[in-house]
């Protein structure tokens, strides 16, 4: 019946790649690595040299998903990260702003507006058209791409960032 189809989401297909997740490596890579990830959050700041070098040493063995669960009640600057990140995104510049989203945490997660001069200047650093992303950034459709994230991250039962799965399978941190 219709009800019984439509009730309940295994971990599985919570965990399904669709063509709006960030995705780096091998598309044929035998290990997925999906991280929930807040951009301010010291522990994802912490993992991510981590999920780096594991790309960079396993290049055609792992490939990397990334999805926003910004923690906004704790991390005032968790959902405006997120939006420059999604905003870098629609210059084909995410994995760069991902980067210095992590790399530079201690700057910008603190400051009091992030979005009005810090995440444009890594726009700039990136190579992107600054006003361009400056809009982009102002854009709410972005949050439906967050939105989502997080909608599969509550399926998943996340109460944390980061939180990885390899392959489907919840890894304890």
């Amino acid at each position: 019946s219709e009800e019984s189809a439509s009730s309940g989401v295994s971990e599985g297909d919570a965990t399904s790649l669709t063509d709006k997740d960030w995705v780096k490596g091998e598309a044929n890579a035998p290990v997925t690595l999906m991280e929930y990830t807040d951009f301010q959050c010291p522990a994802c700041g912490a993992y991510y040299p981590m999920v780096k070098q594991a790309l960079e040493e396993m290049p055609d063995k792992v490939k990397l998903v990334i999805r926003h669960y910004p923690l906004i009640q704790i991390h005032p600057n968790a959902l405006p990260g997120a939006r420059a990140a999604e905003a870098a995104g629609r210059q084909g510049k995410f994995w760069e702003m991902y980067d210095l989203l992590y790399i530079n945490q201690a700057e910008w997660s603190k400051a009091d507006n992030p979005m009005m001069s810090i995440f444009p200047s890594y726009a700039g650093r990136a190579g992107m058209d600054i006003e361009r992303f400056r809009k982009d950034m102002e854009d709410t459709s972005l949050d439906d791409k967050i939105n989502a994230d997080r909608a599969t991250g509550n399926e998943l039962k996340i109460n944390g960032t980061p939180s990885f799965f390899v392959n489907g399978e919840k890894l304890k941190n």
